[in-house]
């Protein structure tokens, strides 16, 4: 528990903020960039995680759940746009699918093994686990669509027809997405279900608010030095982009996220743990993903929610894995051990993959 609490102090971290700004001002090697923008995200991520609690709990459960739906992948959001705007469409396209494999794979993954290890079988509500779970599926099918259909439309060469396809689906699914955050919050407030733990406040609102406010803009320039030195870096390492948006960049955004889902299964509270892991993987698929859609129309690359074969095989293995774990209302740490082995495997799968591919 000693060494779980360091690892949760992801604050330290916070010194890699200063480097980055003054590497980058004095143009350093790309690689050293890279890594200490990457570092500086994560306990930015974490403090906006900290100070949204704090908001939301100011402001009732209706409110504060908006806002944490709103919010929760807020620094993976902002990385992305950045990624729009420098027309890195593979690196964003990546980054969709590897969010959504990291949290069903590596943080599910985690939590079921630590948390199995020291409670042993551990249980959740199946029902709402099985909801997100069939809207993970719902969400394949959607960003698996218009992948199919890209051959042909480049054949026809018709990218306005591509395009308004995207369009669509993206409106589909944020449309999906916003009654989902109303069923669920209808659904707590019939049966009085819910997977929040009680939350004391620290902060005053002021000081959430200016939290919340600096460390955003904080990450705003880090993920700018982050995505700037994404081709030097993948030149110099030989990795290929689509390694870098399916693993590095969402461990990057989504890091703090996934220390919380590990603590919360090694207490026992597998319910939040399940909730965090599914939720946010929702999330991606179902508001992050549509809403880079509608960004991209303000750039000159424009994003397609057309994915390559291994991505779409990656997305569809991870979906109809998560969903087996949540049928049954139970977890044990074997569980965890193959959630970990199939991400594992899809992580090097990747990294061997040929950039050409």
């Amino acid at each position: 528990m000693n060494l779980l609490r360091k690892l949760l102090n992801v604050h330290i971290l916070l010194i890699f903020v200063p480097i980055a700004v003054v590497l980058r001002l004095s143009d350093e090697d790309a690689v050293a960039i890279f890594v200490t923008s990457a570092l500086a995200i994560i306990p930015l991520a974490a403090l906006m995680g900290t100070s949204t609690e704090e908001i939301a709990v100011r402001t009732g459960p209706q409110i504060g759940g908006l806002l944490n739906a709103t919010l929760g992948n807020a620094a993976e959001l902002i990385i992305t746009i950045f990624a729009l705007r420098e027309g890195l469409l593979e690196l964003v396209r990546a980054s969709i699918i590897g969010s959504i494999l990291g949290n069903l794979l590596l943080v599910m993954g985690l939590a079921l093994l630590l948390g199995g290890l020291k409670n042993g079988l551990q249980v959740f509500d199946r029902r709402g686990a099985m909801m997100s779970a069939t809207l993970l599926i719902l969400a394949f099918m959607a960003l698996a669509i218009p992948s199919l259909f890209d051959v042909t439309f480049v054949e026809l060469e018709a990218f306005e027809s591509e395009l308004l396809l995207s369009e669509g689906i993206a409106l589909i699914l944020i449309l999906l997405y916003g009654a989902n955050i109303v069923y669920s919050l209808v659904a707590h407030e019939g049966t009085g279900a819910t997977a929040e733990v009680h939350h004391e406040t620290q902060w005053s609102m002021p000081m959430s608010i200016g939290v919340l406010v600096a460390a955003t803009l904080a990450i705003v320039f880090m993920s700018e030095f982050l995505v700037t030195t994404v081709e030097p870096v993948v030149e110099e390492l030989g990795w290929s982009e689509l390694f870098v948006g399916v693993i590095i960049v969402p461990i990057i955004g989504n890091v703090a996220e996934h220390l919380v889902a590990v603590q919360q299964a090694i207490k026992n509270r597998m319910e939040l743990a399940m909730t965090i892991a599914l939720g946010s993987s929702l999330q991606i698929a179902l508001f992050v993903a549509p809403v880079l859609v509608f960004i991209s129309l303000l750039f000159e690359d424009k994003l397609i929610l057309a994915f390559t074969i291994p991505e779409v095989v990656a997305l569809a293995a991870a979906s109809y894995v998560g969903s087996l774990v949540a049928e049954d209302g139970e977890t044990n740490w074997f569980e965890g051990l193959m959630l970990l082995g199939v991400y594992l495997i899809i992580a090097l799968a990747f990294f061997l993959l040929p950039e050409a591919a």
